[in-house]
């Protein structure tokens, strides 16, 4: 969520001169006679986190590779209820170690401010430290039954698992939560000017990349930069992206770390499913049934994820917008998840609509006010576009099914992977650009631009890109695409 400009990497070794070449020849021959290999998910306590890390458990379980998921109990609980676009059966393939966090200070959210970033998760990340000692004893009890264990964690959770390190037959992997176009200028700003004319050329570097002003609080800038300098014991990187999208970032991240360490770099996504079934259920969400009765490709779905909250006023404008646009909408309208979403809910004050606004808009617009069905929603053929904030999570769904976004960063890589979708892909249009970000947009503004993404002819040479980006990520993690031979690289890689 929040990433320091630099990045070390310390590889550490852990020699033991007193153990004798018989002893270790013992426990070789021991460790022959173990099952191969099992995977231990550690994530980031927040919910863009929680999700991609339970997907890729899937995709791991999917080889016959048991998977161990361990975090807080409550957080365990909030991954697996917002899971979508699987069979809630497949959850039970998977281990889940319920840890509990020591209390701490969780105030609600300034749900009334537009907040550069989400400040009341900092006490909850701090308070995830202490997940150490238990996952630490979840470690060294896998590697006596296994013969390797393999740690796949969070960047942001280094500090948790760094004792892999004392576990001679285990290895831990980075998870980078965000786009390699993100992860890659971040990267590139940190480095000296002399290095960077020996690394690369200068027409190589992306260009219009937004300030880090604004994207994180210095309270999440601390706790990143604490986490950040735990690394150096990994052995690589993992990518929720597909090298059908991000091919030429991935490559550029190989070639700047290329001279300083041996991490390998896995594009292995997306790992949310791709293929989405129109079923019709009882149960299906109300959602999905209203955009049964829509026109292929006539709504734009409006949601800004799990951290943002609008002012009232905000709140207002868009609604203004989008009424004024004359276009079809669903509009999931929600403030930002509290730290504990079972405990704290009805602690957050609801958003407010202009009064005897939904009984206006009623023939052309739905709006949710909890959870939605995202990958559903935007696998449904009625949905033509989508707003959104740009947590990766949201970009990665949206490019898989082929749907153009109207970009509206709030923090974090939100503002870069922003640009990534509208100047670089060009299958996005900005609603604001990250230099005002400190102003309301105004309702003009958010009718113009639905109407440019909607109805116009540049808005559909947009849907027409997304559309083809959208095949090309599909056909990634088909058999032989892209993305499912380096699944198959990693598992090989991992199981060895």
């Amino acid at each position: 969520m929040y990433y320091k400009l630099e990045i070390y990497h310390h590889f550490q070794k852990h020699p033991n001169p007193q153990i004798s070449l018989a002893k270790m020849e013992s426990q070789n021959s021991n460790l022959k006679q173990l099952p191969p290999v099992a995977v231990v998910i550690v994530p980031l306590p927040a919910q863009g986190h929680l999700n991609q890390l339970l997907h890729l458990s899937h995709l791991i379980t999917s080889y016959d590779i048991p998977v161990h998921y361990a975090g807080s109990t409550t957080h365990n609980r909030q991954a697996k209820l917002r899971l979508h676009g699987r069979d809630t059966q497949s959850l039970t393939k998977i281990h889940f170690h319920d840890f509990q966090l020591p209390p701490y200070h969780s105030p609600p959210p300034s749900v009334d401010i537009s907040a550069p970033s989400p400040e009341h998760f900092t006490a909850l990340f701090e308070a995830s430290t202490h997940l150490r000692e238990p996952i630490s004893q979840l470690l060294h009890q896998l590697a006596q039954k296994f013969n390797r264990v393999v740690v796949i964690h969070d960047n942001l959770m280094a500090y948790v698992v760094q004792d892999v390190k004392l576990i001679s037959n285990a290895k831990a992997f980075t998870f980078i939560p965000i786009s390699a176009f993100s992860m890659f200028s971040y990267s590139w700003e940190s480095i000296p000017e002399e290095v960077k004319l020996l690394q690369l050329d200068s027409e190589e570097i992306p260009d219009n990349i937004p300030t880090h002003e604004g994207c994180a609080t210095k309270e999440m800038l601390e706790f990143a930069t604490k986490q950040i300098e735990c690394l150096g014991f990994e052995s690589g990187w993992i990518y929720n992206t597909s090298r059908a999208i991000e091919g030429r970032y991935v490559t550029l991240l190989d070639k700047l770390y290329s001279s300083k360490s041996q991490i390998k770099h896995f594009a292995i996504g997306p790992f949310h499913p791709v293929n989405i079934e129109n079923k019709s259920s009882e149960n299906r969400h109300q959602c999905l049934k209203w955009l049964d009765e829509q026109e292929k490709c006539s709504v734009i779905y409006v949601s800004f994820g799990s951290s943002t909250s609008f002012t009232d006023e905000q709140i207002e404008e868009l609604a203004n917008g989008l009424e004024r646009s004359e276009v079809k909408f669903l509009w999931v309208l929600r403030r930002a998840d509290p730290n504990d979403v079972f405990e704290e809910a009805d602690r957050v004050k609801k958003a407010q609509l202009p009064k005897g606004y939904e009984d206006r808009v009623k023939d052309r617009g739905m709006i949710v006010k909890d959870w939605a069905p995202q990958l559903e929603i935007l696998a449904h053929p009625s949905t033509g576009g989508f707003m959104s904030h740009c947590g990766w999570n949201s970009c990665m769904e949206s490019m898989s099914m082929g749907v153009p976004v109207a970009a509206w960063p709030m923090h974090s890589d939100q503002p870069r992977n922003a640009v990534l979708l509208s100047e670089v892909l060009r299958i996005g249009i900005l609603v604001r650009d990250w230099a005002h970000r400190g102003e309301v947009v105004k309702s003009s503004t958010i009718e113009n631009v639905v109407k440019t993404l909607m109805v116009t002819e540049e808005g559909k040479e947009m849907k027409k890109r997304a559309a083809e980006l959208g095949e090309s990520v599909r056909g990634s993690v088909a058999e032989g695409g892209v993305s499912c031979l380096e699944r198959d690289s990693f598992i090989a890689y991992i199981s060895g």
